[in-house]
């Protein structure tokens, strides 16, 4: 039996497989192709725009798949959300679809754009917010290059943006956020009931939950004599308490504990001038709480 997985094509494809490379599962796939081959003999994955993902795993196509909860919105999709990833293709961070005008337009708040037009990739999350905040404007579906619509074919936008750089790139300020969005791994409510099917989904999740514990940090471990254990871990932090094993050497212990990444620099020289001696720094790809 194998697990039909549809992962997202274009701008989330190399995190999703530096992701899934954490988590243990290895994905290649050729540039012109839309089927992944990997490692693992029970899976079978294809490429597919996010912006699709949620109907196809609605309908069957695939058991699972990842895509975000924007699209799953958009969509109407009725899916099983089994766990939020919270990534994106530059950053660990959310992104967020936000209404977005020229920067010397008149329009300061949504309720300016009554009557107006708007152009934009997800038009049912745009009249949904609109009608939510009782506003009647005329919502167009955007091809692409949104960004460079306004003030020309349209009034104002809504865009997606992570870092807000292209925005800012043409001129455009945000007047109001829309929703926040992290991509979901979302499995077909029927293949959820399947029992071997769910174990293999639940067992994916745990370790892509796993790879997104361990980013940002690392693994120390250090040799101390057992009369410095009380000063070093005075300077140690730990994710609960560190691990303190007997060495063969009398008087001597061996400490270990995960930190975060950025905290490595500052740490090491304190902890050498504590009395601890043989640290070594490893990276990590999963942890597991």
């Amino acid at each position: 039996m194998k697990l039909k997985l549809g992962l997202p094509k274009g701008s989330l494809q190399e995190a999703t497989f530096s992701l899934f490379a954490n988590a243990g599962y290895r994905f290649t796939v050729s540039p012109r192709s839309y089927f992944p081959s990997t490692d693992d003999d029970e899976l079978e994955s294809m490429l597919v725009r996010a912006q699709e993902m949620a109907r196809y795993v609605e309908e069957g196509v695939f058991d699972a798949g990842i895509t975000g909860k924007d699209w799953i919105l958009e969509n109407r999709a009725d899916v099983h959300e089994v766990l939020e990833l919270c990534y994106s293709k530059q950053s660990m961070r959310p992104c967020r679809w936000v209404l977005a005008v020229p920067e010397d337009s008149p329009f300061e708040r949504v309720e300016d754009l009554a009557g107006k037009r708007i152009a934009t990739e997800v038009v049912n999350l745009t009249r949904d917010y609109l009608k939510k905040k009782g506003v009647e404007a005329d919502v167009e579906f955007s091809w692409g290059a949104t960004e460079v619509k306004a003030p020309e074919l349209v009034d104002a936008i809504v865009e997606v943006t992570e870092t807000g750089s292209s925005l800012r790139a043409n001129n455009l300020r945000v007047i109001e956020e829309i929703l926040t969005t992290t991509p979901r791994l979302i499995a077909n409510r029927k293949s959820w009931e399947d029992g071997w099917k769910r174990e293999k989904i639940e067992n994916i999740a745990l370790l892509l939950n796993g790879a997104l514990a361990a980013e940002g940090r690392a693994g120390l471990k250090l040799n101390c004599p057992k009369d410095k254990v009380e000063e070093i871990l005075d300077v140690l932090p730990a994710m609960k308490k560190p691990t303190i094993a007997e060495l063969s050497e009398d008087g001597w212990v061996a400490l270990e504990t995960v930190v975060q990444e950025k905290t490595v620099r500052t740490l090491i020289p304190l902890l050498k001038r504590a009395g601890a001696e043989d640290i070594i720094e490893y990276p990590l790809n999963k942890v597991i709480y």
